[in-house]
């Protein structure tokens, strides 16, 4: 991988502005706007009253593997890149409280031997969920920490017996736009959808999020099911899954086709490659005063960077 670019330094005026982050008070009047306006990636968590569950007690004091606390529950819960809803972060958790996961069923099918379409509470009886502590990096320029709650997506795709003509995976979510009133939004394909190469969805590291700190997932975080992609930027963690499907060509995103010289299919977190509109050295951890370097691959390189063995990381971002 090419990594003799050097980026730009990044400006205030590029990010949510850094007191939104570090001041409460003002994260909840609703001041974030993202500079960019409508074609900004969509990906994680809003600020709202929501109760806090008994078992985040049980998350209290936890690390990821970098020694990287815990972005707080009410951040995660209440901070949303959710456009399905509304491109107001902060507003996404009010739209979303009455928004309806059952009945839900979840459709595998495409060049698979065993399609099925699961019941999502026999999705859940079959799969035990396992609890794991990921970042999450939005190209945005903000991260988190979070403690999810959710089974490795290649158990499923096991199951289902991909042939060997599958070499994709492709997401796609709910269309209720009933319900999801961003969904009347002409600027965007709906329904929400997006894709992993078949070796990225069979990695140990990529998780069907059904819950995060010890809980079912809310509305604005995705419910009942939604991918988790740790070493990518948030946005290629669709949320609402109704149908994953096996295909043997790269299938088209909702972003890679809304705004394609902004976001690639691919989409590793990478320093090294700059958004148009802003840079991707540095980024703003939720909660923390000043920014930090941003890691390659989201600090999963160790994990990841087999995958991408040969490949020009800057061509293919």
């Amino acid at each position: 991988m090419n990594t003799n670019w050097k980026a730009e330094p990044i400006r205030s005026s590029d990010i949510t502005p850094e007191a939104v982050y570090l001041n409460r008070r003002q994260f909840m009047k609703g001041a974030v706007m993202v500079a960019g306006g409508v074609l900004l990636a969509a990906c994680a968590p809003k600020l709202a009253p929501t109760p806090l569950p008994t078992e985040v007690k049980a998350f209290t004091g936890e690390h990821d593997e970098l020694g990287d606390p815990l972005t707080s529950y009410e951040a995660v819960t209440g901070y949303n890149n959710y456009y399905e809803f509304t491109q107001d972060k902060e507003g996404v958790a009010e739209l979303a409280r009455d928004f309806k996961t059952r009945p839900w069923t979840v459709e595998v099918s495409g060049l698979v031997n065993k399609p099925h379409t699961y019941d999502i509470d026999e999705l859940l009886k079959r799969f035990l969920p396992e609890e794991r502590i990921y970042r999450l990096r939005c190209v945005e320029g903000w991260s988190m920490v979070i403690p999810w709650r959710g089974f490795p997506l290649k158990k499923l795709l096991s199951e289902v017996e991909p042939t060997s003509s599958a070499k994709y995976v492709h997401f796609v979510s709910l269309l209720d736009r009933d319900q999801m009133p961003g969904q009347h939004s002409p600027f965007f394909v709906w329904p929400y959808s997006e894709g992993l190469r078949l070796d990225e969805a069979q990695h140990d590291l990529t998780l069907m999020g059904t819950g995060l700190y010890g809980k079912d997932l809310l509305p604005q975080n995705g419910a009942p099911l939604r991918a988790v992609v740790p070493w990518k930027y948030g946005f290629k963690s669709a949320k609402a899954i109704v149908k994953i499907e096996l295909v043997a060509d790269q299938p088209p995103t909702l972003w890679s086709t809304s705004a394609p010289n902004e976001y690639g299919f691919y989409s590793n977190v990478n320093p090294t490659v700059p958004h148009p509109r802003w840079s991707q050295e540095s980024e703003i951890r939720i909660g923390e005063s000043g920014r930090r370097p941003t890691l390659m691959f989201n600090g999963y390189a160790d994990q990841v960077a087999s995958l991408y063995t040969g490949m020009d990381l800057r061509a293919n971002y």
